[in-house]
């Protein structure tokens, strides 16, 4: 078995939520899982070469799904030759990028270039679909593709040998322990992600995840994970009521956001630990990601 080393980049993203990638070294080359935003660029490659490789040596790069902060720099290494790995759900958006940035830049007007940067095609014969289960040899590496929708029905969770590259799977983690599910449009499924919970769980060697934002987490998986199922039934729950009296949005948002907010405190984060979280618009995409759930499970309220 090839030996490896996994680093953890902080891409020191300037919004407030940070963003890893990880750089799998081997004695056979590098693989890079997860990208970050095409507005790190600069921070990943200087993180790269402080380690003592050039970025552009990158040749193969695996995507949990293609959420710009996951997948936005990934045609920036395809443009360096390097294969890109991802959902078969994922691909089109890959290749012709230019509806996922329409829609971005219809989000984030003036702000799109600073946070996220842009999109650009790439190649299809640079796009490798993968598909629920399937083993690719990489540089003698054994990544393993588990399908884990949820959070997005694109998302691939990436086993190597007892470690997993969660993406938002497993959620967004702090250090001291508390965990939160991310839950913007327009994929979230509360059932599909408790499931994929419970699938990534049932693999007995994985016994270290990899989450992008942002960490390590080892020891309790089960506890981490039951955490998060909970938190995301207590979210939907808590806005159903808003869903079904078609409570107006800005109402929804303020009241979902004192609900967190006293959540979280209660839970141990610092002032500007709940600060940072909630400035990155997280109520927001979260009451409109499970209004949307509520909607296609129910139907519209009569």
């Amino acid at each position: 078995m090839t030996d490896y080393k996994i680093h953890i980049i902080d891409t020191q993203y300037h919004g407030p939520l940070p963003i890893a990638t990880f750089l799998v070294e081997s004695s056979k080359g590098l693989v890079l899982v997860e990208t970050s935003a095409h507005s790190t660029l600069e921070n990943v490659k200087l993180k790269i070469s402080e380690l003592g490789f050039d970025w552009k040596d990158i040749q193969h790069v695996l995507l949990t799904h293609i959420h710009l902060d996951h997948a936005g720099a990934a045609w920036c290494f395809a443009e360096n030759g390097a294969t890109v790995y991802l959902h078969p759900f994922g691909y089109n958006h890959m290749n012709d990028p230019s509806k996922l940035l329409k829609s971005a830049t219809m989000i984030y007007g003036d702000l799109m270039d600073y946070l996220w940067g842009t999109l650009k095609p790439i190649p299809a014969d640079q796009l490798v679909i993968v598909e629920d289960g399937e083993v690719i040899n990489i540089l003698g590496l054994d990544f393993k593709s588990i399908h884990s929708p949820g959070h997005a029905k694109h998302h691939i969770a990436w086993q190597l040998n007892n470690h997993l590259f969660a993406g938002d799977l497993a959620g967004i983690c702090f250090e001291n322990g508390v965990v939160i599910p991310p839950c913007p449009p327009p994929d979230i499924n509360i059932e599909d992600w408790t499931n994929s919970i419970d699938k990534v769980l049932a693999i007995q060697e994985i016994d270290t995840y990899y989450i992008t934002h942002i960490g390590k987490v080892t020891g309790d998986l089960i506890g981490h994970m039951k955490k998060l199922k909970k938190t995301l039934k207590e979210y939907a729950e808590f806005l159903l009521p808003y869903f079904q009296n078609q409570t107006d949005l800005n109402q929804t948002v303020q009241e979902f956001k004192r609900y967190t907010m006293d959540r979280l405190k209660a839970e141990g984060l610092s002032v500007k630990q709940i600060k940072d979280y909630e400035d990155s618009n997280s109520a927001i995409g979260s009451v409109q990601g499970i209004l949307r759930y509520w909607g296609k499970k129910l139907g519209a309220p009569q």
